[in-house]
């Protein structure tokens, strides 16, 4: 065996070693990633949550009006944790369709249609699960004329319908941001009517330090728009 020809193959090992070390941590993240807390902190009833099973095609943003985390793999289906009662969940829905026509180098060979921001409240069961009744486009123009006047239902796991989406307001997430709000000493996810303003204070100063420069950010368009 030549010089070139041993290091053309320890090369290959070495490459294949790295896509399967790659490929394992992907299966592990996805895994380990399917379900999502949507909520901070902890609470005496978090072990009595229902489960809202998005597949990749939808894209939570919020729930509560708390912002959610965004994966890497696009495409990710994800199971989001709901505490008991009352749960605003606010996402986009998005399509892929590859393009027929030629395109130049650097332009995205694929069309993608995403809806604008949907909103739906669901009053979530414990132990109960939910998942979107979707109708899928046939084709690229479909789902454009479908994007623009969109809704969708939202079943429970014996397919029955309990609640379909509109289009979001910004007012809808401040709204469930603050009766969904977890208070330190508080069993559930409701703000009492009798907690001091000086504890909502400390509760605001805690999340603006957990906040990140974007979330700063939206929030402050909001506080002054």
């Amino acid at each position: 065996m030549t010089r070139q020809h041993f290091q053309y193959s320890v090369g290959r090992v070495r490459a294949s070693f790295m896509a399967v070390v790659i490929l394992a941590m992907i299966t592990g993240c996805s895994s380990g990633l399917s379900r999502v807390q949507t909520w901070e902190g902890t609470v005496d009833n978090a072990d009595q949550v229902a489960v809202l099973a998005a597949p990749g095609a939808i894209k939570v943003r919020e729930v509560n009006g708390q912002t959610m985390t965004e994966f890497l793999i696009d495409d990710l289906s994800l199971d989001y944790e709901l505490l008991p009662g009352k749960n605003l969940v606010v996402f986009t829905y998005k399509t892929i369709w590859s393009k027929a026509e030629r395109v130049d180098n650097g332009e995205s060979k694929v069309h993608v249609v995403e809806t604008p921001r949907q909103s739906i409240t669901i009053d979530a069961v414990p132990g109960e699960t939910y998942s979107f009744n979707i109708d899928k486009p046939e084709n690229r123009r479909e789902a454009e004329a479908k994007a623009k006047d969109f809704s969708v239902a939202l079943v429970n796991s014996r397919g029955q319908p309990v609640a379909r989406s509109s289009a979001w307001m910004a007012s809808d997430s401040r709204r469930a941001l603050a009766r969904r709000a977890p208070v330190a000493g508080s069993s559930s996810g409701e703000v009492p009517s009798d907690v001091p303003p000086a504890a909502i204070m400390d509760q605001l100063k805690s999340l603006w330090g957990d906040a990140s420069d974007e979330e700063r950010r939206e929030f402050l368009r909001w506080a002054f728009e």
